[in-house]
């Protein structure tokens, strides 16, 4: 207990040090679970390598372990890590987006070599938060077996609005009243990037 007390404190400190102060990560001998979760870093540089399956097997069953509504699990999971449907994705979005530069339809993915789609079951309104709820467990323990991730929106809005694409979200075969609604990539950082500041004057309690 005395050391649950202690983490929560340092914690305590780290958060409040001020509004545009970096966060320096606990330490792992103080609680495991926090330092993942003060260290992740959002990846947007990746080594080519795929994230093996096995090592994503263990992502994704934690990703549907998360919280979520009325025990619905109403989310639909699709991972891609062959070179070859990534390219045919990214090709589909240029040929959707005409009057898109060709090197951003190109780094939509921001070179992540693993990439999960994830899909909302339509019929329940708080599926987009069980969605966001699995997202944040597979990046939370892919980061604590050192794979790095990033969640990205604008792969769903370029799949989506167009017919180009159809043919892209019919392969990924979604059930029929599920629709796409984030991505996640994932692989291994070939950057380190610094922590943003986070604005603790946002959280309040309320008496």
């Amino acid at each position: 207990m005395k050391k649950t007390f202690a983490t929560l404190g340092i914690l305590s400190c780290l958060l409040s040090g001020c509004q545009c102060k970096q966060q320096e990560p606990v330490t792992q001998d103080e609680n495991p679970v926090i330092t993942t979760i003060m260290a992740r870093r959002s990846i947007r540089k990746y080594q080519p390598q795929a994230v093996e399956r096995e090592k994503m097997d263990i992502i994704l069953q934690c990703g549907i372990n998360a919280p979520n509504g009325q025990n619905k699990q109403s989310w639909e999971v699709r991972v891609v890590d062959s070179p070859a449907f990534m390219e045919e994705i990214k090709e589909a979005i240029a040929k959707g987006h005409p009057d898109m530069n060709p090197e951003m339809a190109k780094g939509c993915f921001r070179g992540a070599p693993t990439m999960v789609f994830i899909a909302r079951d339509k019929s329940y309104d708080f599926s987009p938060y069980d969605c966001g709820l699995l997202a944040e467990n597979m990046v939370l323990s892919a980061w604590s077996m050192g794979v790095g991730s990033i969640c990205l929106g604008s792969p769903v809005r370029f799949l989506t609005d167009n017919d180009a694409c159809l043919p892209i979200l019919e392969k990924l075969g979604f059930s029929e009243g599920y629709e796409l609604c984030l991505c996640v990539g994932f692989g291994y950082a070939d950057e380190e990037p610094a922590a943003k500041p986070r604005d603790w004057g946002k959280v309040k309690y309320v008496d």
